[in-house]
């Protein structure tokens, strides 16, 4: 009987190709173990952090911003930006993130007032710092 079922599906088989059908019948048979499946990780996304040491100083006194720098390579300078008006301006405070992922940066300020801040490497930018300069 099980040798009759197979010359049934032989000859339907050739005749369906012999009649224009698909190609289908010579698909290859299913795979019984399914491969394991490749899992792309995405680069982690550059993120970085800022605290200063003080939120009030006189004017043109010195303090620290320090934070951490993480998808950022060790080397890339980070830099010190301060909000003047509507735009943000680069100051000339930058220092490299070192091979922990962190820094600090020397700033000395002279507008006097609420001064918002932030650190910048390339279009990764630290959320916003703010020292009062008295």
């Amino acid at each position: 009987m099980n040798r009759a079922l197979r010359y049934v599906a032989v000859g339907t088989i050739a005749v369906s190709l012999l009649a224009g059908g698909s190609a289908a019948a010579f698909a290859a048979p299913q795979q019984l173990h399914s491969p394991t499946p490749v899992v792309a990780t995405a680069p982690a996304a550059a993120a970085l952090t800022a605290k200063a040491s003080v939120t009030t100083v006189n004017a043109w006194q010195q303090f620290r911003i320090s934070g951490t720098a993480k998808g950022i390579k060790t080397g890339t300078k980070v830099t010190v930006q301060q909000k003047q008006g509507t735009k943000w301006v680069s100051l000339p405070a930058q220092t490299p993130v070192n091979a922990g992922g962190t820094y600090a940066v020397r700033v000395k300020l002279g507008i006097k007032g609420v001064n918002q801040l932030r650190m910048a490497a390339g279009s990764t930018v630290s959320p916003v710092v703010k020292v009062t300069v008295r």
